[in-house]
């Protein structure tokens, strides 16, 4: 199985740009891999929608990746890669052991019919998702990044409703450690210096959608506190933490 769909997704236009280089920074992070594997239950057969570089598939199954970007299949190690969109997988009806989405969902145009497809072609499904109304909220966005907080609350379904509409029967918190190594916007919460690195702000799709006008400013904010020390200062208690429950879930349906 190729690169080719049976039919013709929409373009993927945020990931088609912040593709190039998205594997150097979004390194799957062996403590999340093992929760997610744990939940595929011993899955011989997977299908990964949504699956960008294939970071967190599982070694031991056969998975086909899917994804609406040939940019970031370009960049998958797989042989079985298929590009197509979530609400319309082109598979036979209980083709997979499991079907698998790492942070992805909030990006389909429609998460149900994205949802119900999962169910249709795998027996089991598997789901990692952030709840958008989850305190704490991530300090960059409160103190130098508020327009983040509208974008994610507009993408992102609550993790209940997605439980709901997935018929989840199981719901795993995944606190992010401080030196966690899959560089989503979360995984900085202690490394403040990470978001001074344009490299590191493009393998994020929300910075890639803030237009400079936004982002340079507060950039230099927080140039500005790090220099000074006052960053330290007022995140004096985060800095002794190891890990944070920032809202992200594993969710697992299905037998």
């Amino acid at each position: 199985m190729n690169t080719s769909a049976s039919a013709s997704p929409a373009p993927s236009p945020v990931y088609d740009r912040i593709g190039v280089g998205y594997r150097q920074v979004r390194q799957a992070d062996p403590r999340l891999a093992a929760l997610i594997h744990e939940g595929l239950g011993g899955a011989r057969t997977v299908v990964n929608v949504g699956a960008g570089t294939g970071s967190y598939e599982p070694v031991d199954a056969e998975v086909v990746a899917v994804d609406p970007s040939q940019v970031m299949l370009d960049q998958h190690p797989g042989e079985r890669k298929v590009r197509a969109v979530a609400g319309e997988l082109p598979f036979g009806d209980g083709e997979f052991d499991a079907a698998m989405a790492v942070l992805t969902v909030h990006h389909w145009p429609d998460l149900r019919q994205g949802l119900a497809e999962l169910r249709r072609v795998a027996r089991r499904q598997v789901v990692f998702t952030w709840d958008p109304g989850h305190e704490p909220e991530l300090w960059v966005v409160g103190e130098y990044f508020p327009e983040i907080r509208a974008m994610e609350r507009e993408r992102f379904t609550p993790v209940s409703d997605v439980a709901d509409a997935m018929g989840a029967h199981t719901v795993v918190p995944f606190p992010i450690p401080h030196d966690f190594t899959d560089g989503l916007q979360t995984a900085y919460w202690r490394r403040p210096e990470m978001f001074l690195d344009p490299v590191v702000r493009a393998a994020s799709s929300t910075f890639a959608q803030l237009p400079d006008s936004v982002v340079e400013p507060a950039v230099a904010r927080l140039r500005a506190d790090l220099e000074s020390g006052e960053w330290h200062r007022r995140h004096a208690e985060l800095l002794t933490r190891e890990s944070v429950d920032y809202g992200y879930r594993l969710l697992i349906a299905g037998e």
